[in-house]
């Protein structure tokens, strides 16, 4: 019997940040970027991040430490609409896939020591992915594309209510983030910084696929020659991804009375992914389809450069509001390569029509000297295209509102609380060749996502 070569590579990898900011940068490493959003001008403790440059305009001298706990809790649906599902179960041909990603405890650490003009800053965060992403029901690729390779190499005899499809994949995704750097005051309106972040990558997925005659059609496998009488076709996935690469980060501050000026460039992370297969077992799936998931094959997964600007300004001694603007540079970024419906194939940045735009603003206002409120509001833009997005790997432009306080226990001690809940656009990706089947089809993508976060901050 013919292998069914139903599946390749590209459809294993899943993609699951669960953070705001672009594919795999998180930008929410405080609980005040969480209650406020725009701290691109901040002169605080999480400007670790946010503002390194900043820090030289500290009031205090000595050592700032902050502790973070988020939880992040995210949904992604992916509504799809495929003749072949209508075969299977007699309904309209539409299906909704959802996978679901939590985080409960996200730690971040920042801390600094200010003498005089200059400013040591360390930090350490999960600054890329975060979570766990779990499609018990498989996802519409799987189901899509076996059965249309069934159906197209059996010349039509094994419709789909002859058999069942089984799947489920779960992928995760973390990058681990440690960065060092030195801010020095050069006079009294500019500071500097220069410093650089090492990442590391450790994610992966496993899941299985498997397609089985029902059991009053074990006659007809029997003819067709397969050895139980059933299995069309299965896959079994153990696959893990390790991988690492450092981000150079250059800032400056320029701070005018009433008026801080905030700017900071991130340059491009080269981040290889290296596979460590631990288990790739197939039946009647041809292994050169998955040729990019053995065991030591490198793919590439660069984190962007980014480039931050943001102006805050005091209202009053009391209110502040800050404007900031992001963007990351997707397209000159290495990403694995794609197979586009003419049936050639081009590295997925490639596909993007720009990178990535995020607008943002915040206020805060100090209602006592022991309570500050705020909150915040984000856009983001990412230059999507039917090719980039995939089931496995998909994005929605968004907007966020985030929303908390701060309160200051004693002069030392201070804790920083938030919530912060995006709402995503949803996308439609309308194909000529639903996942290469040759049928027409239809998948709407979208998501949900919030995120609580608490930090604890001491200075001494």
């Amino acid at each position: 019997m013919k292998k069914f070569l139903f599946i390749s590579a590209a459809t294993l990898c899943i993609s699951f940040p669960t953070f705001a900011g672009d594919y795999l940068t998180n930008t929410n490493q405080n609980a005040a970027f969480l209650r406020m959003i725009a701290r691109g001008a901040s002169i605080d403790i999480d400007g670790v991040y946010s503002n390194p440059a900043g820090l030289s305009f500290l009031s205090h001298e000595g050592f700032y430490l902050s502790l973070t706990g988020q939880s992040a809790y995210q949904t992604r649906e992916i509504d799809a609409n495929f003749p072949l599902f209508k075969q299977a179960d007699g309904t309209n041909g539409s299906r909704l896939y959802k996978g679901t990603a939590s985080a409960p405890f996200i730690p971040s650490f920042q801390g600094l020591y200010k003498k005089n003009n200059w400013v040591i800053s360390a930090s350490f965060a999960i600054t890329g992915g975060g979570g766990k992403a779990s499609f018990s029901n498989g996802l519409p690729m799987f189901d899509a594309l076996a059965m249309g390779m069934i159906t197209k190499q059996t010349d039509g005899q094994v419709t789909p209510q002859m058999y069942d499809i089984n799947t489920s994949m779960d992928g995760k995704q973390y990058i681990y983030g440690v960065q060092l750097g030195l801010s020095y005051k050069i006079n009294d309106w500019l500071s500097v910084f220069a410093g650089g972040r090492m990442n590391y990558f450790t994610g992966g997925y496993e899941g299985y696929l498997k397609t089985e005659l029902k059991n009053d059609y074990t006659q007809i496998g029997q003819m067709m020659g397969l050895p139980d009488g059933k299995t069309l076709a299965s896959i079994d996935l153990d696959c893990k991804q390790t991988g690492w690469g450092i981000t150079p980060i250059i800032g400056a501050d320029l701070k005018f009375n009433k008026l801080n000026i905030g700017l900071k460039y991130e340059f491009k992370a080269n981040l290889n992914l290296e596979n460590i297969t631990e288990k790739m077992d197939l039946i009647n799936v041809d292994r050169k389809y998955l040729a990019d998931y053995e065991d030591g094959v490198n793919t590439p997964s660069d984190i962007p450069s980014m480039f931050s600007a943001a102006i805050g300004y005091e209202i009053l001694p009391t209110l502040r509001a800050s404007v900031e603007y992001h963007f990351f540079d997707d397209k000159h970024a290495g990403m694995a390569n794609v197979t586009l419906p003419d049936g050639t194939s081009v590295a997925k940045q490639k596909t993007l029509k720009h990178g990535t735009h995020e607008y943002l603003a915040g206020m805060e206002w100090d209602i006592t000297k022991r309570l500050t409120v705020s909150s915040g509001f984000q856009k983001t833009n990412y230059g999507l295209s039917n090719d980039f997005q995939t089931d496995t790997s998909f994005s929605c432009d968004s907007y966020s509102l985030g929303f908390g306080a701060r309160v200051n226990l004693t002069q030392a001690w201070s804790i920083d609380v938030a919530y912060f809940w995006t709402h995503y656009n949803k996308y439609t990706k309308e194909t000529d060749s639903y996942n290469g089947t040759g049928l027409k089809g239809t998948d709407i993508y979208n998501r949900t996502n919030k995120v609580f976060g608490l930090s604890l901050n001491y200075k001494f």
